[in-house]
């Protein structure tokens, strides 16, 4: 568990495409949460466990490119990987893109994360369960 990368595999359907035939920009950020919520889940941290500890992971900020469109029926995969560097005591770096079959980068996002405390609605300093989820052991401010 030292900073591992995730791999989600993904078929591009009709329903993910706009009238120009490509992937829809919001679409995007829909299949990048998809492969968010499958390493965190599997890692421990999903739906079920952030309903019941009333703590789960927010969405700061994003930077998302477009670098290839996506047409359909392209098979892709969305690469996740946690920086184990924080921007401050709260807030954590996550990368993803997305790699059409061919190994061109379709796409790329950088989100700022935090976890919050759902009854106080306040960010939190990262957890064991949260890091976890990550896939890493510990973390320190950039």
């Amino acid at each position: 568990m030292s900073n591992p990368v995730y791999e989600y595999e993904k078929t591009i359907l009709e329903q993910h495409l706009d009238t120009f035939g490509h992937v829809n920009n919001a679409v995007y950020l829909s299949l990048y949460e998809e492969a968010r919520w499958d390493f965190i889940t599997k890692n421990g941290l999903g739906l079920k466990e952030i309903l019941e500890s009333k703590v789960g992971p927010v969405l700061l900020d994003l930077q998302l490119t477009f670098k290839s469109e996506l047409n359909n029926r392209d098979k892709v995969k969305i690469i996740s990987q946690a920086r184990p560097e924080m921007r401050n005591k709260y807030v954590m770096v996550l990368d993803q893109k997305i790699l059409k079959e061919n190994g061109k980068v379709a796409s790329t996002l950088t989100l700022s994360v935090g976890l919050m405390d759902l009854n106080a609605r306040k960010l939190m300093a990262p957890t064991k369960e949260w890091l976890t989820a990550l896939g890493l052991e510990e973390f320190h401010e950039a």
